[in-house]
């Protein structure tokens, strides 16, 4: 017994070891390098345009506000009011912000915290798991169009050619798990009971409620076309104020971009984010977004700060901002200093892994 603990906590350490290193190995080549590029180009700043610099922050918060009405639009009709879902959303990305491949942790946060307003567990995840996959199907082919368009104007690079068929492979293998589950429901049942039958803590009589309960909603979603108008609307929105909010910071350097142009260099950024060795794709968005950026012909300099300026508010802005919200959802009203930092010590907790499934 004590020998299978060891090896469970050695295995946890070297685990966690291999990820802190590297992540120290991303900030010491791929963002120090950057902030040594920027601290070299600070007169820059002198010329800011603040206008532009507020709106880049405008367009932040409606890229936020955006991907709220998404989560509200996918979420079952006793979901809570858009301002707790905002919060949610919030607290979420701000796990996502701070855990390598913290997609996991963000979404079961997010489930714990809509389940505690009463909402059933499975339509939950259900939701979550349809937003995070939509909107990425979106980001693809928003991208696919500005590479086709911006391949005329700044020609083809390698990069290209690798980010088009990852997005062609995470499309298909989307569009074969929706296929299975509402063509081939007993297939795919029988299919994932295989898989999870000898894996712990996974009941699998419960696994295939679940599934077939995933089978049912996704055939609802497809006979309600103004829902699904509605969820790639503000899927759309919340990619394009984002990437909106990047040119207003590149922008308050004076320096323009064509839009087709600069959303290849983002949606690229983005696309490589999703690899699970830093937070939120810290240093692979800089790094890819900046060399991109300058390859259009952006200076080197104005890209650093332009980015590095963006990524403040896109990234390690909500982080304390999320950490506000969890608050917020967590405590009552008039709530002390001491029990808000005690509910804030528990968001680890509630981003850890979900021990079953309702």
């Amino acid at each position: 017994m004590r020998v299978s603990h060891w090896k469970a906590t050695t295995r946890h350490r070297i685990r966690r070891g291999a990820i802190i290193f590297a992540v120290l190995l991303i900030i010491e080549y791929l963002v120090v390098p950057r902030l040594i590029d920027a601290s070299r180009s600070l007169t820059l700043l002198s010329h800011i345009s603040f206008i532009w610099l507020f709106s880049g922050v405008a367009l932040e918060g409606l890229a936020l506000y955006c991907y709220a009405l998404l989560s509200r639009t996918v979420l079952p009709r006793n979901a809570p009011r858009l301002n707790t879902i905002l919060r949610i959303d919030l607290a979420t990305t701000a796990v996502a912000h701070v855990v390598p491949g913290g997609t996991a942790g963000s979404a079961s946060l997010g489930y714990r915290l809509f389940t505690a307003y009463g909402m059933n567990g499975t339509e939950v995840g259900f939701a979550m798991a349809t937003q995070g996959m939509g909107s990425a199907v979106i980001l693809n082919i928003m991208l696919w169009l500005s590479l086709l368009i911006s391949i005329p104007l700044a020609g083809v690079h390698r990069i290209y050619i690798i980010v088009a068929l990852v997005g062609l492979l995470a499309i298909l293998a989307i569009s074969g798990l929706v296929y299975a589950f509402t063509h081939g429901e007993e297939r795919a049942a029988d299919f994932l009971r295989a898989i999870t039958r000898h894996i712990p803590k996974v009941d699998e009589h419960a696994l295939d409620r679940i599934i077939r309960h995933i089978a049912v909603l996704l055939r609802d979603l497809g006979k309600d076309p103004q829902q699904l108008k509605e969820a790639i609307l503000w899927a759309v929105l919340n990619w394009l104020f984002d990437a909106a909010s990047l040119m207003a910071f590149l922008a308050a350097f004076h320096q323009y971009v064509d839009p087709f142009e600069l959303f290849a260099a983002y949606g690229i950024a983005n696309v490589l984010a999703v690899i699970p060795v830093s937070p939120g794709g810290l240093g692979f968005v800089e790094a890819t977004s900046i060399a991109l950026l300058v390859s259009f012909g952006v200076q080197n300099s104005v890209a650093t700060l332009a980015v590095l300026g963006w990524r403040l508010v896109n990234f390690w802005l909500p982080i304390p901002i999320g950490a506000g919200c969890y608050i917020s959802l967590r405590v009552r009203p008039g709530a002390g200093l001491r029990e808000r930092r005690k509910v804030l010590s528990n968001m680890p907790i509630d981003a850890s892994p979900l021990d079953n499934l309702e």
